[in-house]
């Protein structure tokens, strides 16, 4: 996460990277024709239009903003069986966790995290912002003062 959070706070994807679900990984998930493309134009896409977008979010101070947390609501983990969301295999998905930061000294603010997935015991990010969009901009996810709330959603 605190690749996710010097992508955020740099305004740059590359740092992000690490923090993101791994192309072959992806490859191997998707039931899809090349989910390659898919990966690198739509998923990476939207990926870098959220960190734009939770980096002006923070705001002038971003540079200087700190990585407080994060908060995973475990209790919203869950299977993904093969065959949803297209998908040729399953995985375990755990929706709507915070990164918690601070500017300064200002109180504590936070903002979700669409979608994580668990591939071979690692947590990686595969949506940020949002997990489907109707429009091509940058989304932060229910921000918040303070540490916010969680809640359960569906994957697709």
């Amino acid at each position: 996460m605190s690749a996710l959070w010097t992508a955020i706070r740099d305004a740059a994807v590359g740092p992000g990277l690490r923090a993101f679900f791994p192309v072959r990984a992806y490859a191997q998930v998707k039931a899809i024709v090349d989910p390659e493309t898919d990966y690198r134009e739509r998923l990476i896409g939207d990926y870098a239009l959220d960190i734009a977008a939770a980096h002006a979010l923070v705001g002038p101070g971003a540079r200087g903003a700190r990585l407080v947390s994060v908060h995973v609501p475990e209790a919203f983990a869950h299977w993904v069986p093969p065959g949803a969301c297209y998908n040729r295999v399953g995985y375990y998905e755990v929706p709507n966790s915070r990164l918690v930061y601070r500017e300064g000294d200002d109180e504590e603010r936070s903002f979700g995290i669409a979608s994580m997935i668990s591939w071979r015991g690692v947590w990686y990010v595969v949506h940020l912002g949002a997990v489907t969009r109707r429009v091509t901009e940058g989304v932060v996810d229910d921000p918040s003062e303070g540490v916010g709330e969680s809640a359960p959603s569906s994957t697709c």
